[in-house]
């Protein structure tokens, strides 16, 4: 098996490797040759392990004899050295047969190639290598524990433990270390109090365990007893605390540390970085450099996060120069640091410095560096781009062709995501998901739903976002049914409290018309937003509930929730439908006055009908007229619409608005017809036939009204003077 191979094999548990690597220098002093008082010729282990890998035993036994020189322990010190050197590179054929070749062996020599064995998963072979060594101490019997542990042979690694004859603290940490590694909590604990000497290790372990799991608790217990914490006892606490999101009770330990080093520092950096806290993070990088601690390419990775989270490419680029000005590499040992500064740039748009970044070390970027980058063209709108270097990966996997996906979606372009999407042979959660998105956001509103049971058919189970696109699609057009029993599904399948979710459902069933169903939810929440409220508002208000709709304005203002203009436009539309003029003036006045929110087209939209549903078109116009902002065609389309409300028309106030619209937008359809209805209404014959002259003139007709129906899965619309073309499915009542 060669080294490629080899270096493929998972190691997970850092305790139980640590324990071997451990033992492993006891027998190792001298690497990768021993010097002794009896020089031995220039010995080339290149040539040996060529003849080994080519099974050339003799002539690698002759190199081996000529090597051979000084006393006897020596010698074996010198090739048990090989060995070891030859299996930590992954050569675990050749150091096998370097050990069958070896004239003398002694246990260090067996407990060396029972190492590498382990070390590299092959358990198999260490397990029959173990029970035919001629003899065992207690380093053998801890690393085949360790090695068994790893493998989650938690059982047989037990019936080993309490055979082993003899134990040291490195056999009882093996033990723990096993047991919480495969969830096997109160016995690693029982195991760990009965340790006759605990070291810090013995501590650690056992903390570091909790800390993975996220028990904090139980280790913080562990903590105020252990009375010989280090460095790694510290950092191993802030980085559970971070993990868990209790960044302030993290820094305080941070804070408490006498001695810290660069893994505690960036510890706590992350930890600042993945919860949001962008900011602090690089406040504390600078005290770290305060304190002449050397930062780590984990370090830098925290900090081009931070950079591209606080949205500030001029720190990036400063981070940046920082790196190479102090000489690091950028193509560290796992490829992090270069990756995250790609992601940096493209967080930025910075698409060319992204692309530098990428050109320079293109034969060596993975999957991610490329799926990065091909999102971060779709975010700065270069689809082309994207398209380009999409086709030029060599392997397309599930995540770029799910970001060209949603590129494809979001500029239009519906058959080519389409066709992308059939052609995937892996399409998972978020795939089906960005297509349903883009199919709602593109209006195929039936294209989306009828997507869903053909992912469900699939066995693709759907996530809280799948749900909550679907829920909005569905509130768009008002399919009740169909939402009730999307609902119905979303609680058999999912069981986590999302927000968005539930938002989404508040909206769907206001706009279904059923708004008992959604206050019902909105009062069983348990967390809202300002989203929440606002969702929750406006449905009332477009129920003509304005009571209810102001109550929860209030209720809103108690709990500390700083209304947006979304807020005020659905207690405006309350006030307007129940006719609160003065309620309403106030609401408008506290909007600008004590919010300090700048009221937009649609608030002043909402004031005018507010004011036209009362009678009062003079008001309105006067409103209209005193805005400090520049009425648009908009503005003067509602006013001009006001003018026949509840049977008050007024012509002068029409003609004006009718004026300012037409100046603004000459082939304002609805508006000719607002204009026409007033003359009307107001027995002003020859001016609306001359204005619907005009209008045929200009070729100006008005768009027809539509509805649909869904029946048997099929929408059917309808729009006026059309003939259905199969009526009997759409007017039979049972076939409805």
């Amino acid at each position: 098996m060669r080294a490629s191979t080899l270096r493929c094999f998972p190691l997970s548990n850092v305790s139980c490797i640590h324990n071997l690597r451990y033992h492993s220098q006891c027998f190792n002093p001298v690497l990768p040759f021993l010097k002794t008082n009896d020089p031995t010729p220039e010995f080339n282990d290149t040539l040996l392990l060529r003849y080994l890998s080519n099974g050339w035993h003799q002539q690698a036994r002759d190199l081996l004899y000529k090597s051979s020189r000084g006393h006897h322990h020596a010698r074996i010190v010198h090739w048990t050295s090989l060995l070891t050197k030859y299996s930590r590179d992954g050569f675990i054929r050749e150091a096998r047969m370097l050990f069958d070749i070896m004239p003398h062996r002694n246990i260090v020599t067996y407990n060396a190639m029972l190492t590498g064995y382990l070390l590299y998963g092959m358990l198999d072979e260490a397990s029959w290598f173990f029970e035919h060594m001629p003899e065992r101490n207690v380093i053998s019997w801890t690393a085949m524990l360790g090695g068994l542990a790893e493998a989650g042979r938690i059982g047989d690694a037990r019936r080993l433990f309490y055979e082993m004859p003899e134990k040291n603290v490195i056999s009882w940490n093996s033990m723990v270390a096993g047991m919480v590694k495969n969830g096997e909590w109160d016995e690693a604990k029982m195991v760990f109090e009965q340790t006759p000497e605990k070291n810090v290790a013995s501590w650690n372990g056992m903390i570091s365990g909790y800390v993975e799991k996220g028990r904090m608790n139980e280790a913080r217990v562990l903590f105020e007893e252990m009375g010989c914490r280090n460095v790694v006892t510290w950092t191993s606490m802030i980085s559970g605390y971070c993990r868990i999101g209790n960044v302030d009770e993290a820094y305080n330990l941070f804070q408490t540390m006498s001695e810290k080093n660069v893994v505690s520092w960036t510890a706590m950096i992350g930890g600042f970085t993945w919860n949001g806290l962008y900011a602090k993070a690089l406040s504390l990088f600078l005290e770290m450099r305060l304190s002449n601690t050397k930062p780590n390419s984990e370090t830098f990775v925290s900090l081009a996060y931070a950079c591209a989270g606080l949205g500030s490419p001029t720190l990036g680029k400063q981070l940046h120069a920082y790196i190479i000005v102090n000489g690091w590499k950028l193509d560290n040992y796992d490829g992090r640091l270069h990756r995250s500064l790609i992601r940096m740039y493209s967080a930025f748009g910075l698409m060319n410095s992204a692309q530098g970044l990428l050109e320079t070390d293109v034969n060596n970027c993975d999957e991610q560096s490329f799926n990065i980058m091909i999102n971060g063209y779709i975010q700065a709108g270069h689809l082309e781009k994207a398209e380009d270097l999409f086709h030029k990966v060599p392997i397309k996997n599930t995540i770029a062709c799910t970001c060209m996906i949603a590129g494809y979606l979001s500029s239009g372009q519906v058959l080519k995501a389409y066709n992308l999407f059939n052609n995937m042979l892996d399409r998972d959660s978020l795939t089906w998901t960005s297509m349903i998105y883009g199919y709602v956001e593109n209006e195929l509103i039936s294209e989306a739903i009828n997507l869903f049971p053909e992912m469900i058919a699939h066995g693709v189970m759907p996530i809280n976002s799948t749900f909550s696109v679907l829920f909005g699609a569905i509130g768009s057009v008002a399919y009740l049914e169909q939402g009730r029993q999307l609902h119905a599904m979303q609680l058999k399948t999912i069981y986590d409290y999302d927000l968005i979710l539930e938002n989404s459902l508040i909206s769907m069933y206001a706009k279904c018309g059923e708004i008992e169903d959604a206050y019902r939810i909105f009062s069983s929440m348990l967390y809202r937003d300002k989203i929440s409220w606002n969702t929750m508002i406006m449905g009332f208000a477009s129920h003509g509930k304005a009571s209810e709709a102001l109550k929860e304005y209030k209720i809103m203002l108690e709990y500390g929730i700083n209304p947006d203009g979304v807020t005020f436009l659905g207690v405006l539309t309350a006030c307007a439908h129940a006719g609160l003029v003065d309620k309403g003036l106030e609401l408008f006045r506290a909007m600008v006055n004590v919010h300090g929110l700048q009221p937009g087209i649609e608030h002043c939209i909402s004031m005018i009908n507010l004011l036209g549903r009362a009678g009062k078109v003079k008001d309105a116009e006067e409103f209209v007229l005193r805005l400090p902002i520049e009425p648009n065609y908009a503005i003067w389309g509602a006013l001009l619409g006001i003018c026949r409300l509840n049977g008050n028309t007024d012509v002068d106030v029409a003609r004006h608005a009718a004026k300012r619209l037409l100046e603004l937008d000459p082939l304002n359809v609805p508006g000719h017809i607002a204009l026409c209805n007033v003359y009307a209404a107001n027995n002003c014959h020859i001016e609306g036939a001359s204005l619907r002259k005009e209008m045929r003139l200009k070729g100006m007709r008005k768009t027809p009204g539509c509805s649909w129906i869904l029946v048997k899965g099929r929408v059917h619309v309808f729009s006026s003077g059309d003939i259905p073309e199969a009526q009997e499915d759409i007017y039979l009542k049972n076939e409805i």
